[in-house]
């Protein structure tokens, strides 16, 4: 058992490992996975990141250019705004300077229209572009916290199965170490066993050469004194009484005592169901108070009212069967001669019921007939037919084995004695039959009752005379249980009380050698009765035995005992030191086997811890590498800011410079 325990076990960590194996398997397939991802993403990045900044770099410088040119602009519309008032005092040189100024305009339009137009498209580009690594930013950050997460979940799962299998090593361990204990035990008790074996054989050898001596001086004693064996042949051995067991004839009279109670019940719901039926066709489906019943009718009545000249001697045949059986007789079946006068009424009463089985399906035929009948009634009256004539046929059945159990009294040779068990067992079946039938009856009648009883031309009479026959029919079922169950549970002790008879004998060879055993009986038993009348039987004292005798008896018997002792003893050894045995080589094959399972177990943990070790440098470095990624995202970040304010503070040199030169321009 520990054994087998032991391998379950094992092939349940077995069938553990291997799922976490895949699911390392899978999980590896997933980092590799994500590491080609990631790494893709890295390059995506590098790609975006360059773009980005050409773009930032080219936004800057349009920018630069845009707000450069926006103030030469506003410089030139104030330089026309101040050059609009002196065209009128001098007009050859405001006509040179205004065509140069809308030389200038023009281009510087159409100059500013470009870089607008092209500031735009920037514009656009760098947006998308920010929109975009935003987009692959958050798209990086949830994938490192799902493989954070499932990172966290595996770990923890790699950290339960190691503790699962620790604990499992460690209880394996301790298994061994009980093992080896017991091993050790029992090769104490083994060794112990063989000793005591070896002194028991001796013993025995001793023993055996003393009895085969007395057994020779009783056999030549025997073949010297004793002229004549009765037991030798069956026809004078029969004549034999056998020993009076008045605890089995006291048993069977209280079996015979339960089976007249149950007769009796069956008798009592035999006469009420017959009488009930009587009543009942003198009120369905014609009254004869009101009407005249039919002529079937009228016979059918006259017949169920004779039904206690054949119900009551079934009673009285089971009566005189117990009377039979007194603690002085010998109870078999070829003494048991009132079983036949049973076996008779039960046949009479079977006559009975073929007589009035055709009378009654007529009438249940009428009733189908008559106006009163719905479909459902008629359908309970069909059923009710056929369990009519089962209930017939199990009585039938019945009666045949009966009558069969009832032969060896009678006759011979009508009944062999080694088909006693299979006829016994055929009336516990039949019995069990006429269970079953009265429970379909009962649960039919109770039906047809219940559908009569909702007609509306119903009369108390005939509800009165139903709940009359139903209880009638339930105890007849009750007691058809009762009786079944009766002689199912006593079935093996029928079989076995079969073979009691006279001493070394397989039984009374015929009621005549039975009925003289029982006279020899009776002989002796008045025999005994007259010497206690001229007084008491003597025998010669312990005192008046010589004291050689009695040394002899006393160590005869003192060595029959001690025999039958260490024969008890050197068998028990015996079957002990086997069963060690064996079981010491069963348990030094578990020990063989869990040491290579531990082995087997001790490699498969240093592979997982070893691939567990693995995944988690992986799922570091993965780690580590989207850490590095986003300090370069942060530094690369930072360097554009840093590039801004440069550009910002060029911007406002520029913006200096653009101020002093428009300064100069005026003074000019």
């Amino acid at each position: 058992m520990a054994s087998a325990e032991l391998q379950g076990k094992y092939q349940k960590l077995a069938q553990e490992y291997s799922k976490l194996r895949a699911q390392n398997q899978v999980l590896k397939k997933g980092v590799v996975d994500e590491q080609a991802n990631s790494a893709a993403l890295k390059e995506q990045l590098k790609m975006k990141d360059q773009s980005l900044r050409k773009l930032q770099q080219e936004m800057d410088s349009l920018t630069f250019r845009n707000l450069q040119l926006a103030k030469r602009v506003e410089l030139l519309q104030d330089e026309l705004a101040l050059s609009e008032p002196r065209g009128k005092k001098n007009k050859k040189s405001g006509e040179s300077s205004s065509q140069l100024s809308q030389e200038q305009k023009s281009v510087f339009d159409e100059d500013l229209q470009k870089k607008i137009e092209e500031n735009e498209r920037l514009h656009i580009q760098f947006f998308e572009a920010d929109e975009q690594h935003k987009h692959v930013e958050a798209e990086l950050r949830s994938r490192l916290a799902t493989l954070e997460t499932e990172a966290a979940q595996h770990q923890a799962v790699v950290d339960g199965l190691t503790r699962k299998y620790m604990e499992t090593i460690e209880k394996l361990q301790n298994d061994k170490a009980k093992l080896e204990v017991k091993s050790q035990t029992l090769e104490k008790e083994a060794k112990e066993c063989r000793l005591r074996t070896e002194e028991c054989q001796l013993q025995l050898k001793t023993l055996h050469e003393d009895l085969s001596g007395r057994l020779e001086e009783s056999l030549s004693i025997i073949n010297e004194k004793v002229p004549f064996n009765d037991t030798k042949y069956s026809q004078y051995n029969a004549l034999n009484v056998p020993l009076h067991n008045r605890r089995h004839q006291l048993k069977m009279r209280d079996i015979a005592g339960q089976a007249l109670a149950f007769v009796q019940d069956l008798v009592t719901a035999l006469l009420n169901f017959h009488t009930y039926t009587e009543q009942r066709i003198q009120i369905f489906p014609v009254d004869s108070a009101i009407d005249t019943i039919s002529p079937l009718n009228q016979k059918f009545s006259q017949y169920l009212h004779e039904n206690a000249s054949y119900v009551r001697p079934l009673e009285e045949g089971m009566l005189h069967l117990f009377e039979s059986i007194t603690e002085d007789t010998v109870t078999v079946l070829e003494t048991t001669v009132k079983l036949k006068t049973f076996s008779e009424h039960l046949t009479s009463y079977i006559c009975f019921l073929r007589k009035i089985l055709p009378y009654q399906l007529k009438s249940l035929e009428e009733e189908c007939e008559s106006s009163l009948c719905t479909s459902a009634l008629r359908a309970r009256n069909l059923e009710l037919s056929q369990d009519m004539k089962k209930m017939t046929a199990v009585f039938e059945k019945l009666q045949t084995y009966i009558a069969l159990l009832a032969l060896p009294s009678t006759e011979p040779d009508g009944l062999l004695r080694t088909n006693y068990s299979s006829v016994l067992t055929n009336v516990g079946a039949a019995l069990h039959g006429f269970h079953d039938v009265m429970k379909d009856i009962s649960k039919h009648y109770s039906q047809k009752a219940a559908i009569e009883h909702e007609l509306p031309t119903a009369t108390q009479k005939l509800i009165t005379t139903n709940d009359c026959i139903l209880s009638s029919v339930v105890a007849l079922t009750n007691g058809a249980g009762k009786i079944a169950s009766f002689f199912s549970n006593n079935l093996d002790y029928f079989i076995a009380s079969l073979s009691y008879g006279p001493k070394a004998a397989s039984g009374f060879i015929s009621p005549l050698s039975a009925e003289c055993m029982l006279q020899y009986k009776k002989k002796a038993a008045a025999y005994m009765k007259s010497l206690r009348k001229i007084g008491t039987l003597t025998r010669t004292s312990d005192s008046e035995v010589p004291d050689v005798e009695s040394r002899e008896d006393l160590i005869k018997n003192h060595y029959m005992a001690r025999i039958v002792e260490l024969t008890s003893q050197l068998q028990l050894a015996d079957s002990k030191s086997v069963h060690f045995y064996a079981e010491c080589r069963a348990l030094s094959k578990r020990l063989a086997l869990a040491e290579k399972s531990k082995e087997a177990l001790t490699e498969e943990m240093k592979l997982a811890s070893q691939n567990i070790s693995r995944l988690q440098d992986e799922l570091t470095t993965t780690k580590r590498s989207y850490e590095d990624q986003l300090s370069m995202m942060s530094d690369h970040l930072c360097s554009m800011n840093e590039t801004l304010s440069k550009q910002r503070e060029e911007i406002d040199t520029l913006k200096m410079s653009s101020k002093g030169n428009s300064k100069k321009n005026k003074s000019r």
